[in-house]
Formats: structure tokens, sequence, C-alpha cells
């Protein structure tokens, strides 16, 4: 487990926007910056598929390994759909990665869409909000991400991988245990013809429970997201862009059957690169590669650290033609690059130092959601990678849309550990530093070690549990090694 960060400067030093833009344009990081820090553009009204979205921020889908094993929501899951309505943001993108079959779930206490579980979720919404109306500002369009976890699946024990992969991945095979000469765990494309029945399954419950779309989920790493770079796959689910894409064509066209009016999203790891590992000291270093990498969407395969958006704007070009509402955008896999999915200045217990200052992780997927926001059409573009800004978000974000780099502003662990931290925003108000999300990345550690996730160092509700002190004591044992 690594015990420190490195040495780069901590948000909270840079005393003013001014010496964090200086910081900004020192790294190489040059990001549009609001300063002083103007508002308006985060309260400006948006739109999607016909529906009014009353704000520019968006509260990303963050499972908390809180769920029943029966796939039905907890308290716990009940609190914090709760405080997502109360965030006050605009769009609400899935609140969680809800799987469509019990089989493809990350971890056994995972939400699961099927008709016993339908008027429990309902009434997850029906939470959501009454949370909004608490707050007293405009209803937030909702949505619910439909997932099946592929090479990342956990049905039965938090401990026990059970993948299911599009195919085999020389790297990713061997840091999952997944012997490369199996074939057994590899989808046929019978298999997946099957799957997208579930997904329409799932969309047709999802709009009975009234949600306004669904996202039929595209990134870090899951199934999905794995079909997307099958590049050696054969059959008709890989090899060229249009069997790989496969999948997404015929989803899109079985949820329109079975749920017409029901909005579709999708979020898109946009990029992505060779899986890290830790180096010398912790810090995080590439898998070692020679030659070509073909194991990647959105890579340059000669030069496999180096995003290449060519298929992605294909990508985004495609979703628009099926008439698909919006796109959340993000990279990577918090399971083997996390630096580049969710920058952090410290590390979750099973990751590694990052080898580069986080603000460069934020501007590598800010600059690409700019890049790709043209390909996007008339599609709502949602961008991510923004807690790590900390006191200079409003800042950031504000310029963000002003400049046109993205529609929304997409936030995570920030929601977690400050829940009024949009209606805070958008009112021009200070941010409350005491509450500000520091990416400690115990909501990650939490779940790699058995516990639920949620915001343990500044929510009082984890930090009054047994998770905190199995969490201190974890980090103490680490740094006696």
């Amino acid at each position: 487990m690594p015990t420190s960060a490195p040495a780069f400067p901590r948000i909270p030093a840079l005393r003013s926007a001014a010496a964090f833009g200086a910081h900004l344009r020192a790294i190489g990081a040059d990001l549009p910056l609001s300063d002083p820090f103007d508002p308006e553009p985060l309260g400006r009204p948006a739109a999607a598929g016909g529906r009014t979205i009353p704000n520019r921020f968006c509260v990303q889908p963050m499972e908390g390994w809180d769920g029943g094993t029966d796939g039905t929501p907890t308290d716990l899951t009940i609190r914090r759909w709760d405080r997502f309505g109360r965030s006050g943001a605009g769009l609400i993108w899935g609140g969680e990665a809800v799987a469509v079959r019990a089989d493809g779930r990350a971890n056994p206490n995972q939400l699961c869409l099927t008709a016993d579980t339908q008027p429990h979720i309902a009434g997850l919404l029906r939470t959501l909000r009454a949370g909004r109306e608490a707050v007293g500002v405009p209803q937030p369009v909702v949505g619910l991400q439909l997932t099946h976890s592929g090479r990342y699946c956990r049905p039965n024990a938090k401990d026990r991988l059970e993948p299911r992969i599009a195919y085999h991945h020389p790297v990713l095979d061997r840091r999952g245990g997944v012997d490369p000469t199996d074939d057994a765990c590899v989808w046929t494309d019978a298999e997946l013809d099957d799957l997208l029945g579930y997904y329409a399954q799932a969309a047709r419950r999802a709009a009975g429970c009234g949600f306004d779309f669904v996202d039929v989920k595209h990134c870090h790493g899951y199934l999905l997201h794995e079909l997307l770079s099958a590049h050696t796959r054969p059959g008709r689910y890989g090899g060229d862009f249009e069997g790989r894409t496969h999948f997404v064509r015929e989803a899109v066209a079985a949820i329109r059957r079975e749920a017409p009016g029901l909005l579709i999203g999708v979020r898109l790891s946009a990029f992505d690169i060779l899986p890290f590992r830790p180096g010398p000291g912790g810090t995080g270093e590439p898998e070692p590669w020679q030659g070509r990498y073909p194991f990647a969407f959105g890579v340059n395969p000669d030069r496999p650290t180096e995003p290449d958006l060519d298929e992605p704007r294909r990508f985004l070009e495609l979703l628009s033609s099926l008439g698909v509402a919006m796109v959340n955008l993000t990279a990577g896999s918090p399971y083997y690059n996390p630096h580049v999915q969710r920058p952090a200045q410290y590390p979750p217990s099973d990751g590694y130092l990052p080898p580069e200052d986080p603000l460069l992780g934020v501007a590598r997927q800010m600059r690409a959601t700019r890049d790709l926001k043209p390909a996007a059409g008339g599609m709502l573009v949602v961008g991510s990678g923004y807690s790590y800004l900390q006191e200079y978000l409003p800042h950031v974000a504000s310029a963000a849309v002003a400049a046109g780099w993205t529609d929304m502003i997409g936030l995570g662990r920030m929601i977690l550990a400050y829940p009024e931290f949009p209606l805070d925003a958008i009112a021009g108000r200070t941010p409350d530093r005491r509450r500000i999300c520091r990416t400690f990345s115990d909501c990650t550690t939490g779940p790699r070690n058995g516990m639920v996730s949620g915001c343990y160092p500044l929510d009082d509700h984890y930090r009054d549990s047994e998770g905190w002190v199995k969490l201190q004591a974890l980090k103490k044992a680490a740094a006696g090694r």
C-alpha cells in the first residue's frame, strides 16, 4: 500500500486563483480559468433530447458497494441518493452503475435491475426527487447507468473475480488470473446477442421507474468498453470498427423498441493507455511492452502511453447518427491506470503514487473533451475529472463552459464529500474548505478492502463507523512496513 504522496504542490497551498493559474502554466496544463470567478455560466440551463437541464452540474454515477445481495438498495444507498437530490445538480447521470443481470455485478452488493428489484429502484428515484424538493430548486434530469462488469465481475464474493471477457488481453489476463489458453470465459457472439435483450429489458424497467434516460455504459474497462478495443476478436463483435461498435448499434435499436421515448446516453472512456503498476518507491509506471499494442481504444498503438482521438471522434459521430441524446466523457480505468481516470494526490490501497502532477491528468481529460466536442453533433457533452481542482473547481468549470470546452461539469468524489457544492458554486459562494474533497482515495480503499464506499474523512456518517477504524488500522500497518 503506498503510504505517502509525491512532492507535487497541494492545491490549498496555492493561495489564490492567480497562483493556481501560474502553476497550471508552469507545468503545461494551461486550462481556462475564471478570475475573478463568474458563476453565471454554471447556472445556465442546458437541453438534451427535449428535456431542460436547469444548470451545468452533473452528478456522476458512483455505486457504494452497499446494496443488498438481492440487488436492492439499503439505507446507505437511499441516503446517498437523497444527497444526490439535495446537491442541486441539474443532471444526475445514472446515480450509480446498475447491473442488467446478476452475474454482471462488479461486487455482490451492486444494484441489479430486475422485475423483483424494479419497485425498490423506483423508490430511489422518488427519494432523490424528494431531496430536490427539500432544497427548493428545479428538478434534475435523471438517468440510470446500465452495465455488465465483464472482466471485473465479482457477483458472489468481493474477493473473487469471475471474469467474462471480450477477448484475451496479455496484460490484464495476467493481472486478473485469467488463463490465456482458456476460452470458457470469453463471450461468444450468441451470448452477446442474448445479452442485448437484458439491456433492453432493463431500459424498459428504468422507464417504468420514471427515469428520463439510461446510460449504455462504455467506460473504465467494463464489458462494452472492452468490446471497443476488441481488435483481435473474431466474429461480429470484434475486428474492425464496424464489428467493435456492433453492440452499441444493436443496443440502441433494442432499447428504442422496448422503451420508445426513453432517452439514451453513453458514458465513454474516450481514450485509454497501457496499464500501470507500482514502480520504484511505489510510483506508477507503465507495464513493459514491446511492439504494437492493439488492446485499447483511443490509444496510439505504436506509442501506447499516448491517446489517439481518431476512433473516439468516429464513435461520437456514430452515437450522434443513432440519435443518442448525451455523452459523458471519461478516460482509462480505475483498475489499471487510475491516475488517468481519476487524478488524485493520494492513491488507494492497491494503487500507486501518481507519476505526474495530478493536474496534468485533469488537463488531459478536459482537453480531450474539448477536442472531441465538435464530433458530438447535437449531443449534450459532460466532462469528467474535475474534483482534483478543489478550491478552484468553480473557476475552471465556469471558464470551461463559457469557452465551449464542455456543456456540463461532471462531479463524483466531490459530491460524496460535499453534496451542496453545486448549489454554492452556482450562487457564487466561496466553497467551504473544510468539506472539499482532497482526493485521499478512502472512498476507493474502503471497498477494495471489503467495506462500503463513502467519504470517510469528511462525512460524519462514515467517520463515525467501524469502517473508518479499519481504514486507519490499514494505513498504520502499511506505514510500518
